[in-house]
């Protein structure tokens, strides 16, 4: 999963309130405002599950977010629909917060089974598109340079074939329509309104959504309580800069959303105590930034980043953490690049080479970090 590492930090966590006593079970609800229900779906990860908002509309209700397309959840949603919810209040409209499988998988089928309508912004709908398009396809030549640039072996390349494509196959074949929803829109939802915030940086248009009626916001990806969104660059967008749009990100949520929320995350529990959150996130992530300065006095490869931003070992061996430890590490580094801090050189064999930009300032301010 995109969010199943965090990075590396010394700070003291702030201390978040967690007011239900426990999460809902598979298949079950909890009624967490008027009209507002929490619902958990099942994911194939060391993360286990994606949390699905469940909102009260007009003769009927709209889902936030859908759960991967996987024979498990689908058979937790037919099992939801033979409590006759499916008779006495259908489907108005299905809302996305943005395209990665676990939150869009089964938007098409349940689209299509209701005969309602995608609601998500336009970035995220079209990048769907292209990327389900990839399944069934071959490896670009740009891919594989994208990753042997950063250090990979032959073996880890070869694994990088071998999964290319395997995004489409998480994700129900999306309705051919959708509806665009964009930042600072609102949207009425039964008796309440919702405000659209868009955030960057873990992908390209997420849409959070905040009622101040009720005071809550669900954050999607765009702030978790207990783990870190991963925050990426991919071979589509090799010079992108997605970890300056995500620290902006963060601060525009602390501006226009009040600390008093009640934070209904994809991931984890329900929580209070948004600001410090993304504080902390903030922090921990400039700490980060500083161990990487540190590790690059010397030149380095992206593989050779890996010690300086997460807690856990990056085996060669784990193709999908790799890949996403790349995507993570090339982002770290293409900020301080977009700064003017590091240097990128290409050597012979055609790996980048990140080292800090030498003068006797930068080297004295290094040892104060």
């Amino acid at each position: 999963m995109l969010e199943s590492f965090s990075r590396q930090d010394l700070l003291e966590k702030p201390t978040l309130i967690y007011p239900f006593e426990s999460a809902p079970k598979v298949g079950e609800t909890i009624e967490i405002a008027p009209g507002v229900y929490w619902m958990r779906m099942p994911l194939p990860f060391v993360l286990t599950h994606i949390n699905v908002w469940r909102l009260e509309d007009e003769n009927g209700w709209a889902i936030v977010d859908t759960g991967m397309k996987t024979d498990e959840t689908l058979a937790v949603w037919r099992n939801f629909f033979s409590q006759d919810v499916a008779e006495t209040r259908p489907l108005t409209r299905i809302f996305c917060t943005h395209m990665h499988p676990d939150h869009i998988g089964l938007s098409g089928w349940l689209t299509r089974k209701f005969s309602c309508q995608l609601w998500m912004t336009q970035l995220e709908y079209l990048n769907c598109r292209v990327l389900t398009a990839d399944t069934g396809r071959e490896a670009s030549e740009s891919g594989i340079q994208f990753y042997l640039r950063a250090g990979w072996s032959a073996v880890a390349i070869q694994g990088y074939r071998e999964r290319f494509g395997n995004f489409g196959k998480h994700i129900h074949a999306l309705p051919e329509s959708y509806r665009r929803i964009r930042d600072r829109e609102e949207i009425k939802i039964g008796a309440n309104t919702w405000r659209v915030i868009v955030g960057t940086g873990h992908s390209l248009e997420h849409a959070c959504l905040y009622c101040s009626d009720l005071k809550l916001l669900i954050s999607g990806d765009q702030v978790l309580p207990r783990i870190s969104s991963n925050v990426s660059v991919h071979p589509t967008e090799p010079d992108a800069n997605p970890m300056q749009e995500w620290m902006e990100s963060l601060a525009k949520i602390k501006r226009e959303v009040p600390d008093d929320v009640l934070v209904l995350p994809a991931h984890n529990d329900c929580f209070r105590g948004l600001h410090a959150r993304i504080d902390y996130l903030a922090e921990s992530q400039n700490r980060a930034l500083n161990r990487l300065r540190k590790n690059l006095v010397e030149p380095k490869r992206v593989v050779d980043v890996f010690t300086s931003l997460f807690d856990r070992a990056i085996e060669e061996s784990d193709g999908g953490l790799l890949q996403l430890a790349t995507g993570e590490g090339v982002a770290c580094l293409n900020y301080l690049f977009h700064r003017g801090e590091i240097t990128r050189e290409i050597d012979g064999s055609g790996v980048a080479l990140y080292q800090i930009v030498k003068s006797v300032k930068t080297v004295d301010a290094i040892k104060h970090l």
